[in-house]
């Protein structure tokens, strides 16, 4: 059986129905350090008139999808157009989302290493950014 370290999915909004490519290099230096692994990717545009389009990294424009064929080696097809369109219900119009799934590779020893012991994880949390800040802010 193949190891995996913990799956996450990530939503992240845009204002206007561009990507531009700005987070690709900090995304490649994740992949790269062996930090994570691209599972799954796809693009959500959502038009002034409402009307939404998903798009798969295959559908990229050739420059698009040479530069993200790079990080996204095999993808997996976890994420599809039911994911695409709750995503796209949240979003305002004239604007984009990336849906991705990735896995924590750095986690995987470790998740090994507990699972050898006969330990199982019974709360995994993330704690939002705006809750963080609070809780420095008032230590």
């Amino acid at each position: 059986m193949v190891s995996l370290g913990p799956i996450e999915f990530l939503a992240l909004k845009f204002p206007g129905n561009e990507f531009r490519g700005e987070i690709l290099p900090a995304l490649t230096d994740l992949i790269e350090a062996d930090t994570i692994r691209i599972v799954d990717l796809l693009f959500v545009q959502k038009a002034t008139n409402g009307a939404v389009r998903v798009i798969e990294v295959a559908d990229l424009g050739q420059d698009d999808y040479a530069a993200f064929d790079q990080v996204v080696s095999n993808v997996s097809g976890l994420l599809g157009n039911d994911d695409a369109l709750m995503i796209a219900n949240a979003l305002e119009p004239n604007s984009s989302a990336a849906l991705m799934l990735f896995e924590n590779v750095w986690a995987t020893r470790f998740v090994d290493a507990v699972a050898n012991a006969n330990g199982e994880v019974i709360l995994s949390e993330r704690i939002p950014r705006a809750m963080l800040d609070e809780m420095v802010a008032t230590a």
